[in-house]
């Protein structure tokens, strides 16, 4: 595993392919009080690149223009949350985005377990650590322990995409996976907008 840290944007010609798996920390779960710490990024070639802010400053272009980019696809684990807080922050709509937390709820339908720890487990049968989930994201330099928690976050989401696209063409669901991704960024949206809590559709 190798992983680089940028201070405050992606070096400009970084490249991640069609399908670059995404990742945020952030100092809580709140996105109108809380900020954007990390954005780590995976090419799912064993490397990772962590994008620090350790101030609330955010002048990173790079980044922003690959969240924007049409014709790369942004993996995330619960992307809801993720791109929230990048369209705050970066000022940015991102898409296309793929969600491995919503195909694993189309698919894995005999467990009501969908966390990233659960899918590596089950899927790949690799066990990830989370003792670093709640830590001081907004530190001005990531610990070695910090900056490995991160990189796992995004290592494993290519290899989850394969398993779960199998799953979601063997139950059929393909199709209704794909309107749901097309949805999150104005699921996103509607969180940014005070409706994170209340469900529109229903009665």
């Amino acid at each position: 595993m190798t992983v680089t840290v940028h201070r405050g944007d992606l070096p400009p010609g970084l490249r991640f392919g069609d399908c670059v798996a995404v990742d945020s920390e952030t100092m809580g779960l709140d996105l109108h009080r809380d900020r954007l710490c990390v954005v780590q990024l995976s090419a799912g070639d064993g490397s990772a690149h962590l994008v620090h802010f350790p101030k609330p400053v955010y002048d990173a272009p790079n980044l922003a223009a690959l969240m924007a980019d049409p014709s790369v696809t942004k993996l995330f684990h619960f992307a809801r949350f993720d791109l929230a807080m990048i369209e705050r922050h970066l000022g940015v709509r991102v898409e296309p985005a793929w969600c491995t937390k919503i195909a694993s709820r189309l698919t894995r339908t005999n467990t009501d377990r969908h966390g990233l720890k659960d899918l590596c487990r089950d899927l790949l049968g690799i066990d990830l650590s989370k003792q670093q989930q709640c830590s001081d994201w907004g530190t001005d330099e990531l610990s070695p322990d910090q900056m490995a928690y991160a990189a796992s976050d995004v290592l494993y989401l290519h290899a989850l995409k394969g398993k779960l696209e199998h799953l979601l063409d063997r139950e059929g669901r393909r199709g209704l996976a794909e309107a749901c991704f097309r949805f999150l960024p104005d699921r996103a949206g509607l969180d940014l907008a005070g409706w994170s809590e209340q469900d529109i559709f229903a009665h």
